[in-house]
């Protein structure tokens, strides 16, 4: 996993190439813009991110551009431009951006779990939570980004369908581990079990943001669990039911016969 952070600030000065780039280096500054110490308070390729991001979330990738951005910070343009250089730059590291929040907010926290079962259970609880949390201003980042960009070719397109390749092979390799470790059946399609449990959460997703009902989210969560449920070795529970009955002490009416 790529982890994103602040990039490094790039020099403003001109390398010497002899006595005329001496010269050039000891020039003095150019004057800074009239929105200079705003742009200085944006420190870091990373804080400006956290502002995309959450404008990305209710105007779209195709909505978010280094002309907007600027207007959204309240800085000159140029400043933008500096840290990415183009709009679709913008977008795929406001795209990586995300993708590190719903790892840290979901996957991380999972990890703490036996990778099988376990891990998909905490998975499904993390991301219930994540998707009631209002992390972003506009719902879940990336089942707006897949809806919005599955018809649009391009680099970005491309980027926003590797996430999400990546989140799906996650979810089928639990199910394999689940399976492969006699938690759940032989029979099991890992590949068709990550398909459901991927739509349960976008469709908790679209119906809280575009129908403003967050019932959604506990509709997931219990089809999440019983999703898992339905196909494992042994009924929750059931073994240590039948236990219980073997285990039971004679009654007075057992003994007299």
């Amino acid at each position: 996993m790529r982890t994103m952070g602040p990039t490094r600030e790039r020099s403003a000065r001109v390398p010497a190439s002899g006595s005329h780039g001496a010269r050039r280096s000891a020039a003095p500054a150019p004057q800074a813009p009239s929105d200079g110490r705003r742009a200085r308070g944006m420190r870091s390729r990373a804080a400006v991110l956290e502002r995309s991001v959450q404008m990305a979330s209710r105007e779209g990738l195709e909505g978010l551009t280094i002309g907007a951005l600027a207007g959204e910070l309240g800085v000159h343009k140029s400043s933008v431009f500096a840290l990415f250089g183009s709009k679709q730059e913008l977008q795929l590291a406001t795209l990586g951006a995300a993708r590190e929040i719903l790892v840290e907010r979901v996957i991380t926290p999972a990890l703490a779990a036996p990778e099988g079962l376990a891990r998909l259970s905490a998975i499904g609880e993390a991301w219930c939570e994540y998707l009631l949390s209002d992390v972003f201003a506009g719902g879940c980042f990336l089942c707006a980004a897949s809806a919005e960009m599955d018809g649009r070719p391009g680099a970005v397109r491309d980027a926003v369908a590797a996430v999400m390749l990546e989140w799906v092979a996650l979810l089928r390799t639990n199910l394999a581990a689940a399976v492969a470790a006699g938690e759940l059946r032989g029979d099991v399609d890992p590949s068709a079990i990550a398909f459901r449990l991927n739509a349960l959460g976008m469709a908790a997703n679209w119906q809280r943001q575009l129908l403003h009902d967050a019932s959604g989210v506990a509709h997931a969560r219990a089809a999440w669990r019983s999703e898992l449920d339905a196909h494992r070795t042994q009924p929750a529970g059931s073994v240590k039911r039948g236990a219980r009955r073997r285990a039971a002490p004679a009654t007075r009416e057992d003994r007299s016969r």
